[in-house]
């Protein structure tokens, strides 16, 4: 279950890592393209604007959706986590049960037992 978890997790924090680092190697693509165009100063810097426009936008959207994915596997592993929590409780109750009837059938015996004993000695000093 933990591992599950867990594997659930790092497939997730996987994803984010790979696409922030698709996203920065497109930002850094762009910037170095830009920096090399034969364009003026002013027309580099409005792309350059531009473009980190866009990738800030890019990043944006691609964090949410990470975060939304990640957020429902967590709310999933904790639904799970609750589940077999209460799966473990009733199995320990019933188990629990299970050796309170056993504990009560051996103390019903003891007492019979003790009963016999009284009887005869109780008959042994009359």
């Amino acid at each position: 279950m933990y591992a599950t978890t867990l594997k659930s997790f790092n497939m997730g924090s996987n994803t984010g890592q790979t696409i922030l680092a698709l996203l920065t190697g497109a930002i850094i693509g762009a910037g170095v393209g830009i920096l090399f165009a034969p364009d003026k100063g002013s027309k580099t810097r409005e792309k350059i604007g531009k473009e980190a426009s866009k990738a800030q936008k890019n990043v944006k959207e691609k964090f949410q959706q990470t975060s939304s994915v990640l957020s429902e596997k967590a709310q999933i592993a904790r639904e799970n986590f609750e589940h077999k929590l209460n799966d473990t409780l009733s199995f320990a109750s019933h188990k629990a049960d299970d050796i309170l009837l056993a504990m009560e059938d051996k103390l019903e015996e003891l007492r019979k037992q003790n009963m016999k004993l009284q009887k005869k000695t109780d008959s042994k000093k009359a």
